[in-house]
This record gives structure tokens, sequence and C-alpha cells, in this order.
């Protein structure tokens, strides 16, 4: 009840009150009555509103099922038509006379009622033969018909001849002898042997045959023109006190233009009894239906937010033991999280980095920050995305130690698929750099302990080489001191011209045998030492020179007569000529090895150097390799040494360490090439192993 005003109040004392009282009391009933009557007008107002929603839900239901029954009619009307032109279809099929014909077309208008007359017609469009339904008298006269009809039958089958199928006619009324008459449709259909076949549809029995039978009860099924004109109807008729519902879909048909309507009866929808209480009932359930699904909803966020809170918990304590760092920054580039292994590896705290700034990190080095700040100016303009296999960078330490890093960056998509930053993971790889950095070292060791087995190997074949040399040293150097000797005796010019040549040419026998024993001798050191891994240009025969007098130790021990062959104009190679020559001597050592057993008679080492199949023939941007060649003529590698042929410390050799194929591959593939082994012909064993050739210079 409203407070009265100041003028009400003194109104109200200056009146009596036997006059007061009843005012006031008339006053409050009146704003009670009239609260009643606004909630009753709006409790009707609703109930009005929830009966006329009602009915318009019915009346929409009742029309989306009579447009879904439209579309089903109309496509049983299709599928109908189709199938009959397929049956008609296969009545010419196979040699036959008239009278065949005629029987074969019997039995079809048997099956079909709603055929009137089936014709076979010519490429002229002269009737051949005929047949008319049994189940009513003739509708068509065997002479021609009129002009109309035969234009509407001829344009049917000039459409049926462009489309390659079934054509139909416009409608037309054929008048019956008995009275009355049938709404006509002609299909005409082209025959694969030439001429037409002619089928006349009584639109009525068309739809009593081919339309489902349903869908009559309690409706009216009418095809009709585009005009609204009704060609032929079936079905139920509307009764009284009944309300229309139509749907009209239209008949797609080649040549003919024609709707298909039903019309639906039904009456209007009643109303339940007791509106109001059934309201009010569902009101109160609904209430209190309401009350119970917000104490449930208001458990299930509990359990959820301790859900989350455990969730939270859990991935906190996950991020904190991971040792790989992460950071989050948002699209401005103000980092937005850091975690504690991101804090540990570059020194600072969580508290230094949050909020800075992404395009001035205090863990850049000094003199890669402008390349940072250009690639991360780039990232965050939209410009650069960052390559999914992450990329190697470079970050700084509080104390200003420098360590490797590998960056792994995705977008940061939030719960509405919107982007709202960039994550960021960082692995710290200075422990596997250190790691590679050991390998390596072992390599190379591993790769001279192997020259060192190697040279130990020809420590005998090279005492033996020197020997030669150093004997024949002895032996011009004693030459040349008997001549000495004699030339102490009496001068003459004759004698002392002869016995000067024989000096000189004993002298430069000593120095070629003692320069031959010296190159012997340097190819061993050049070999065993070892040297800092730089990538040269080295020409192929410069290769195969470095390692033929080592090679020729063995091959005159074993009796193996070594056949070179280098390609012309070969590009050189790009390597490191230590380790080349290495894989060069391994392959040759294994080659002559291969033959020293009383089978192989003929003993022929071939070594090759020519470009790579496919990279004979290229452009100057395109990459080009060279192919190097080693094939024996042993007895083969047998198939279970050649599962095991690369594996390191394997070897069939009683005093072989099993290293040198091993290496021999790792260093090819170090170079980017492949080595690879197949059958010589007629027997033996081929290696190949390409290198890149290196580019020319300018």
């Amino acid at each position: 009840m409203d407070a009265p005003t100041p003028e009400g109040l003194e109104e109200l004392l200056s009146m009596p009150a036997s006059v007061a009282r009843p005012l006031a009391r008339l006053r409050s009933a009146w704003q009670r009555w009239f609260l009643w009557v606004l909630l009753a007008a709006l409790v009707l107002a609703l109930v009005g509103t929830v009966v006329w929603l009602a009915g318009r839900h019915e009346v929409q239901q009742v029309q989306e099922q009579l447009d879904r029954d439209t579309l089903d009619a109309v496509a049983d009307l299709r599928g109908g038509l189709q199938r009959n032109a397929q049956s008609l279809r296969a009545l010419n099929v196979g040699p036959q006379n008239l009278a065949q014909w005629e029987e074969r077309a019997g039995e079809l208008l048997r099956g079909h009622r709603e055929w009137v007359r089936l014709e076979w017609r010519d490429a002229a469009m002269r009737v051949v033969a005929s047949a008319d339904t049994p189940y009513r008298a003739p509708a068509f006269e065997r002479a021609a018909r009129n002009s109309v009809e035969q234009s509407d039958v001829t344009m049917s089958c000039a459409s049926a001849r462009k489309l390659s199928s079934a054509a139909y006619s416009p409608s037309h009324f054929v008048a019956l002898s008995e009275g009355g008459g049938l709404e006509v449709v002609e299909m005409c259909l082209e025959l694969d042997k030439g001429g037409y076949l002619v089928a006349a549809y009584s639109l009525r029995d068309t739809l009593i045959e081919l339309v489902t039978p349903s869908l009559r009860r309690g409706q009216e099924v009418a095809l009709v023109e585009v005009d609204g004109t009704r060609l032929a109807a079936v079905g139920a008729q509307r009764r009284s006190g009944t309300r229309v519902f139509s749907s009209l879909q239209p008949v797609d048909l080649p040549g003919l233009a024609m709707m298909m309507r039903i019309d639906g009866w039904r009456a209007e929808p009643d109303l339940f009894p007791n509106v109001l209480t059934g309201l009010v009932t569902f009101i109160s359930i609904a209430l209190v239906s309401v009350l119970v699904l917000l104490a449930r909803d208001t458990k299930r966020r509990i359990k959820a937010e301790r859900g989350l809170a455990d969730s939270l918990a859990f991935r906190k304590a996950m991020e904190d033991s991971v040792i790989t760092g992460l950071r989050a920054r948002d699209l401005q580039g103000r980092i937005t999280y850091v975690n504690p292994a991101f804090c540990k590896m570059v020194g600072f705290s969580a508290e230094e980095l949050a909020g800075s700034d992404i395009t001035n990190a205090p863990y850049w080095p000094t003199e890669l920050a402008p390349e940072y700040r250009q690639r991360q100016a780039e990232r965050l303009a939209g410009g650069d995305t960052p390559p999914p296999e992450g990329f190697e960078s470079i970050f700084m330490r509080k104390d200003g130690h420098r360590f490797p890093v590998m960056i792994f960056e995705a977008p940061l998509i939030n719960a509405q698929k919107v982007q709202t930053g960039w994550m960021s993971a960082f692995v710290d790889m200075s422990e596997q750099r250190r790691a590679e950095e050991l390998s390596r070292a072992t390599q190379e060791r591993l790769q001279a302990s192997a020259r060192l087995a190697t040279v130990g190997e020809m420590a005998s074949l090279l005492s033996h080489e020197l020997t030669q040399p150093l004997a024949a040293i002895s032996s011009y150097a004693n030459g040349s001191l008997n001549l000495l000797e004699q030339g102490e005796g009496p001068h003459d010019a004759t004698r002392d011209v002869q016995a000067r040549g024989d000096l000189q040419m004993a002298l430069a026998r000593i120095a070629e045998q003692a320069s031959r024993a010296g190159r012997v001798i340097r190819s061993v050191h050049d070999f065993v030492r070892r040297r800092e891994r730089t990538r040269e240009s080295a020409p192929a025969h410069e290769l195969f020179e470095a390692v033929l007098p080592l090679v020729q130790l063995q091959a005159r021990k074993l009796g193996v007569r070594i056949d070179l062959d280098i390609e012309p104009a070969l590009p050189p190679v790009q390597c490191d000529r230590t380790l080349v020559e290495q894989v060069l001597l391994n392959l040759a050592r294994n080659g002559m090895q291969s033959m020293d057993t009383p089978q192989v008679t003929q003993r022929v080492l071939y070594l090759r150097a020519a470009r790579a199949p496919g990279s004979k023939i290229v452009s100057a941007e395109a990459r080009r390799w060279v192919e190097f060649s080693v094939a024996d003529l042993g007895l083969g590698i047998d198939p279970e040494v050649a599962e095991r042929l690369f594996t390191p410390f394997f070897t069939t050799r009683i005093d072989g360490m099993g290293l040198g194929l091993s290496l021999c591959r790792t260093v090819v593939e170090q170079h980017g090439g492949v080595l690879a082994y197949e059958p010589y012909r007629p027997h033996g064993t081929i290696f190949r192993f390409t290198l890149p050739a290196a580019s020319p210079r300018p």
C-alpha cells in the first residue's frame, strides 16, 4: 500500500473519523482487486498464449507432415514412371513380329492399369503396331489422331531422342465413346533399333496405381497444371467442419510441367478441460523442478570447481617438475607466464620476467638482440610462422653465460577458438651438444684405431717394399765408390768421361730409390696422423694417387692387378680428404683380401670414378654427384654375412676388428652420400659410394 502524500494526509486529518476510515478501506480494497485483476489478466494472457502457441504448433506439425507426404508421393510417382520406362524398353528387345509384339504388349497392359494404349512407331512417326488396355473401351481409334495430339507426340519423341531417355507430352483430354473422358499424358521412348515406343497414361489411374495408397486416407491427391487447373484427383472428399491443409510440389518430368497437390482435412484442435488448473499444476511442478535442478547444478558447480582446483594443482606440479622451459606471451609480446624450469634455465625469477616485453628480453645476447627483435616483430605481426620441428637459438643466463636452446612455438588458443598469444617450449641443448662432441671425439679415436690397425697389418708389407729401394741404394752407392777408386789411377779422357756418366747415373738411381722409399713412408704417415676435419675440393685422381702406394704394397704380395679408370672432365668432390682416402683404402684392401683364395685364378681390382647415374645432364642449379666404385673378382658375399655386413665389430677375419665397413658407411653418410654393394659380373662384389661434387668457382 502506497504511503499518503502530505496533502492527502492533511485532507484525511481534516475529515471526520467516520468518513476517513471508510475511504481508506475502499482505497486498500481497490488496490488489492487491481492487483488480483492484473494477476488474472496475466494468467489469462499466459494461458491464451500457451493455447495459441499449441494450436500453431499443431498446425505447423500437420503442415510439415503433409509436405513430407507430398514429397514422398512425388518420389513414388517419379520412381514408378521410371520403372515403367524400363519395362517398356524391354518390350522391343530381341527379334519379333507384329503378332508377338502385340501379345507381349497385352501382357504388359494387363499388369499396368495406368496405361491406356501402347504404340510402336517407326522413325517417321507412323504407327507400326498398337495395343489397348483390356480394362476399358479403346480410348483411341485406329485411324490417325488429330493434328494437336500428333504434334504433341512428335515433340515428345524429339525430346526423347535428344535426352536419350523418356519424354512426356502435355496432358490432353480424350473423350470416350460411352461418355465422359480421360486426361491423358503420353510418354515417348526412343528404341535402340530405331523407332519409338509411345505409352498413353491415364492421369487418374496413374495416381491410383503409382502413388502410395496410405496417402489417400483422409487426403485428396491431385495433379494440377502450373496455373492451378486440376487434371485428375483421387482420395477422400472434404468433410464439413474441417480445416483444409494443402501442399503443392512440382513433378519434374521431361517435356511436362505439372504439379502434385495434396489436400488434407483435419478438425480444429480441441481445448483440453481445466486449462488453468493444468497450467498452474504444470507451473508449480516446473518451479519445484527448477529448484531441484538449481540445487543439483550448484552441487555440480562445487564439484566442478573442486575438480578444476585439483586439475590446476596437478598441472602446476607437472609444470614445476618438467625440465622443459615454458613461456607464454600475449599478442602484444608481453610475457604472461613462465615455469620454474625456464627461470632456472635463464637465471631470472618469475617476478623479473612477468610483464616484460618479449622484444627486449633480458636473456638475449647483446650481439644477437637486434636479430631476435626483428624476428619477434615479424612473428607478432603474423608474417613469420614458427616451424613445427622447432628452431635453434642462443640464450644468455643472468651471469652472462651463453647456451644453445631448441625452441618450439605454437599458437595459444582459448576455449572460444580465438588466439590470445603464443606458447613456447625451450630445451637446453648444452648436454646434447656436449654428448655430440664426445661422440665425435670417440668416432675419431675409433677411426684412428682403425688406421693404426691397418698400418700394423701393412708393417710386414712395408718392410718388404722398402727392402728393394734400400738394396738398390746400397748397390748404386757401392758402385759409385768403386768408380771413385778407379779414378785415382792414371787419367784417360775417354775413360774419365765414361766414369763420370756412370757416376751420374748411379747417383740418379740412388735419388730415385730414396724418393720411392720416402713416398711409401709419407703415405703411411699421412694416413695415420690425425687432422682437423676440413672439407675441400679434391679431384678424384688425387684421392686415388694418395692411396695407390699403400694399395700396391698388398697388391704385389697377393698378385693382384690394379685397374684404375677415371672419367674425363670429372668434377672435383667436396670432402674430407683423409676420411675419403681411408674409405678407398678399406674397400680396396677388402676387395684384394676377398681374392686371396685358391679358387680365384684371375685377380683384378677395378677402381672407378664417374658421374653418378642420373646426374650426367643437369642444370647449373642442380646438385651433382660423383660415384666411386671398387670391384673385385672374388667369391662374393654370403647371404648370412650380408645381413651383418655393416654391423660394428662384426668380421669374418681372425685378425680383423670389424670397424672397416661400419666406419666407411658413416663417413659416406656424413658427406651426404650413400654406400651400397651388389654382385659383380661375372663374379665378385662391387662397392659403390657417392660424394657431392664441388660447386664450380665463379
